[in-house]
């Protein structure tokens, strides 16, 4: 299922839809009596889950895309968005050989490295990234696989850790580079605002049967810079989950981002950093395409 966050251009409210016929259309949930917030959707559940396929069986009125505009999957997280730091073994070691990297004194970390960005930061696909909010003109893009969370948890065993994720979406992890480095804890670099594009949509977790085969690409103005699979992860998804919650409680509707590969800004000689009317897409199999244009 592929859950999104839109407004109706009739009257500008806030509606949760699933898109059906291959993203040409979408059925509105919060006209069939759910909620008009993606996170009550998903602290529904698979009892929720099973509803909406019901809905879906009994051949609902649609929309068309040309209706609506979407919005980030969960405009507003209910939490800071965590984010996974160096989890890629070629870009731990671009990173740490670009002279940004105050997380240690090694490439490859021996645990995960864990950061947050604020909820203010996130946008949807087709938003722009506004580089005023970055003052040291150093703005750089990370694209990444983001994970949702169907309940909370403490201790959970990396073996359960599947059972903890709601489904899957697109995350752009931008970054104001010497904003991170000044600040060495990255929180400030990593949250100015419009600096977490998130979406297009939230592909529930029974749609893919193997979250590691997928593909993640990166383009800037159609120049490919970042190209791998999520199974060359440092961390697997079982054991961010596991590490996390062995010091915090984890809620349902959390938001893990799982780290970049290769090819960001900063690993070129010199950096190419993102500039006013660059296109920026981010690409994962079966997930979709997260696209913004900077200003």
């Amino acid at each position: 299922m592929r859950l999104i966050t839109y407004k109706n251009r009739e009257d500008s409210a806030m509606h949760v839809g699933v898109l059906i016929n291959n993203d040409s259309e979408v059925v509105s949930l919060s006209n069939n009596g759910f909620p008009t917030d993606m996170n009550e959707i998903v602290k529904l559940g698979s009892d929720g889950l099973t509803k909406i396929n019901k809905l879906l069986d009994s051949k609902p009125k649609t929309l068309s895309m040309s209706e609506i505009d979407l919005l980030a999957p969960i405009p507003r997280p209910l939490r800071n968005i965590m984010c996974v730091g160096k989890n890629y073994h070629d870009h731990a070691k671009e990173f740490y050989g670009s002279g940004f990297d105050s997380s240690g004194k090694k490439a490859v970390a021996d645990f995960p490295v864990i950061f947050t960005k604020a909820t203010t930061s996130v946008i949807a696909t087709g938003d722009e990234i506004i580089l005023a909010n970055d003052y040291t003109n150093t703005t750089d893009y990370e694209g990444e696989l983001g994970i949702v969370l169907s309940k909370g948890g403490k201790n959970i065993r990396a073996e359960d850790a599947y059972d903890y994720i709601y489904g899957y979406t697109i995350i752009n992890d931008v970054s104001a580079r010497n904003i991170q480095k000044q600040h060495e804890q990255w929180f400030i670099g990593k949250s100015p605002d419009t600096y977490c594009p998130m979406g297009p949509a939230i592909v529930t977790s029974d749609e893919i049967s193997d979250v590691t085969k997928l593909k993640l690409m990166t383009k800037v103005n159609g120049d490919i810079r970042q190209d791998s699979i999520v199974e060359r992860l440092i961390f697997d998804i079982p054991t961010l989950i596991s590490t996390i919650s062995k010091t915090m409680t984890l809620e349902i509707c959390d938001v893990i981002a799982t780290g970049p590969p290769a090819g960001v800004g900063i690993g070129f000689d010199p950096p190419i950093y993102l500039k006013t009317g660059d296109h920026v897409e981010v690409v994962i199999d079966k997930i979709g395409k997260l696209e913004n244009t900077v200003k």
